[in-house]
């Protein structure tokens, strides 16, 4: 009642009363599958609140500084500006190493989120036409989630985040022709750099945020022009949707996820220690933290540099390195696929057609067994990322547990495929076979003059 009052009041003053009372009655989906989208944004909002409070206490300094904090291991040691203050943030400031966990935690969650929906996505084929183009802003959003959370994880200039960024520039670095170019263009100069920390806190407090911001409204704005996608069911057709109005049934709803979200995260970063830079040490350009492994959504690419080909190959009087194949090539074609799938799967099938009716993923199973390889290659390649602490808790050599996942990363992906297509074709033959007994039972019901029914035999028995 409150709302429909400020609704009406603020039509007395600018005329607004159609779009927000047909906004107040927009139909939502009630699947909870429908939600994962909405954890993206709740995500990227505890992301901008906690990032603000701790943009308040960091410095974007590479120059050295005497650390006098309440830190003693470090106390008296020379260390990056940038450093020092994450360290007060973490010791002195109120709430500082809750809300800088929460920060943390947050990109986790966020990102993660974008990995889940864009899975429903592909699985439900909710990307066909016409969302091909709102596909195309998610595999975006992923991407700049990746950098945000990449540039971020870089900016205390701890041990295991400066060795991070090196391997980030020798592999801009083997891009051939342009790589030196790219990374003196970005760090400033050979690495490291006194600017490296203050471009990477430009690049990760305003322009990958205003980036994904922009996204963001695209694709949302997109979602509500085209209404959302839903499974079949009673009274569902492509020109409908059943479910709950936005206010005040689907409006509880989200409003008590984004409760849910702030709360998790809160959870996470209040019992959970994560990237405890105190305990690897300001960066040191001889120095490298082992065992060092990055956050998840970049373990993948660790993983394909450890298990990526040693091929160095001449041309034109310029040598590619290794890194080229498994830090380029590589993440370019995965994403390339990605952003192409819409428009392939089209000219593939020949399906040129509108699609508001998403189909369960057993429904095509070829499309299932393709998106479990893909996601088998990359767990894979996730897992390889930490091969040397496997190999020391389970004894044996680096060496061997990296020739067992370049096997297992040629092996695996195929057989889960395969694995899921037989599930996906048998699935599908289960239910429609009940389908299809359901629907002669029902055909085999007649009423009669009295209102009654009569049961014709010979139908209801499947041939």
């Amino acid at each position: 009642m409150i709302v429909r009052r400020l609704v009406g009041a603020l039509d007395e003053r600018i005329g607004s009363s159609s779009f927000l009372k047909k906004a107040l009655d927009k139909v939502f989906p009630d699947h909870w599958a429908f939600m994962l989208g909405e954890i993206c944004v709740y995500g990227f909002v505890v992301l901008l609140l906690t990032g603000t409070y701790v943009a308040f206490f960091f410095n974007d300094s590479d120059h050295a500084t005497i650390y006098r904090g309440v830190y003693a291991p470090l106390s008296g040691r020379s260390v990056p500006a940038s450093y020092a203050s994450v360290l007060y943030l973490s010791f002195e400031a109120p709430l500082g190493l809750l809300i800088r966990q929460m920060h943390h935690w947050s990109a986790l969650v966020f990102i993660g989120a974008i990995v889940l929906h864009m899975s429903r996505v592909f699985f439900t084929g909710a990307f066909r036409k016409p969302r091909d183009l709102n596909w195309t802003f998610g595999v975006l959003l992923l991407l700049l989630g990746i950098g945000a959370g990449f540039t971020g994880y870089s900016l205390p200039g701890d041990l295991l985040s400066g060795v991070g960024l090196r391997i980030a520039y020798s592999v801009a670095q083997s891009i051939p022709f342009v790589g030196t170019w790219l990374a003196f263009g970005f760090f400033g100069g050979p690495f490291p750099t006194h600017e490296m920390t203050q471009r990477l806190f430009i690049t990760h407090v305003w322009l990958v945020p205003l980036l994904i911001i922009t996204v963001m409204s695209l694709h949302l704005g997109l979602v509500w022009r085209q209404h959302h996608t839903q499974f079949a069911g009673p009274g569902r057709t492509e020109r409908n949707v059943v479910g709950s109005t936005l206010w005040p049934y689907y409006a509880m709803k989200s409003i008590g996820l984004f409760a849910a979200t702030i709360g998790v995260v809160a959870l996470l970063g209040g019992f959970f220690t994560i990237n405890p830079i105190w305990m690897y040490g300001p960066y040191d350009p001889w120095k490298v933290a082992s065992p060092a492994q990055p956050d998840w959504y970049v373990a993948w690419l660790d993983g394909s540099l450890r298990l990526g080909p040693a091929l160095a190959v001449r041309l034109f009087g310029h040598t590619i390195s290794p890194l080229f194949w498994s830090g380029v090539v590589l993440p370019g074609a995965l994403f390339g696929g990605m952003l192409a799938w819409p428009f392939l799967e089209r000219k593939i099938t020949g399906d040129r057609d509108a699609h508001n009716i998403v189909t369960m993923p057993y429904e095509t199973p070829w499309r299932l067994g393709l998106g479990v390889a893909v996601i088998t290659f990359a767990t894979v390649l996730g897992f390889a990322g930490s091969d040397d602490i496997q190999a020391k808790l389970l004894h044996v050599e680096v060496e061997k547990a990296m020739y067992a996942y370049r096997i297992a990363l040629i092996i695996a992906p195929p057989v889960f495929g395969l694995i899921a297509v037989a599930i996906g074709f048998d699935l599908r033959a289960r239910f429609e076979t009940l389908a299809g007994k359901r629907q002669i039972r029902r055909a085999s019901l007649t009423r009669n003059a009295d209102g009654g029914f009569d049961i014709d035999h010979k139908k209801a028995t499947p041939s």
